[in-house]
């Protein structure tokens, strides 16, 4: 059975960071590339990160130099590292797998995590 769990959030502090964690089960990672998306209240949901199998990278601007994206294949675990949060962060984040490359639609996604970051 093929999951993505999403693990991590929680309520911080603006400046703080967390490191959320997408432990993937049923699929091989090395396959598959990664993305994380959020939502916050009352918007759509958008990617904000992006690792390829191949390992390059994209970040949506609100993230860059800020957020990091690292995957280890031998834990099958895809992590965000999220720094210098800001109140403006705060939403429900979800992890993706998509074969290859970050394409729409995506082969695999979690239920989310929550971060809240307060002023």
């Amino acid at each position: 059975q093929v999951q993505l769990v999403e693990s991590g959030g929680g309520l911080v502090q603006a400046g703080d960071s967390l490191r959320l964690s997408c432990v993937a089960s049923g699929f091989t990672l090395d396959d598959y590339a990664f993305a994380w998306f959020r939502q916050a209240p009352g918007k759509e949901r958008d990617g904000i990160v992006c690792m390829n199998r191949d390992g390059t990278t994209w970040y949506a601007d609100s993230v860059k130099d800020r957020f990091s994206i690292s995957r280890d294949n031998a834990k099958s675990t895809v992590y965000l590292q999220m720094n210098s949060l800001k109140v403006e962060d705060t939403a429900v984040y979800y992890c993706v797998a998509k074969r290859n490359y970050c394409t729409i639609p995506y082969d695999y996604g979690g239920q989310g995590t929550q971060v809240i970051v307060s002023s």
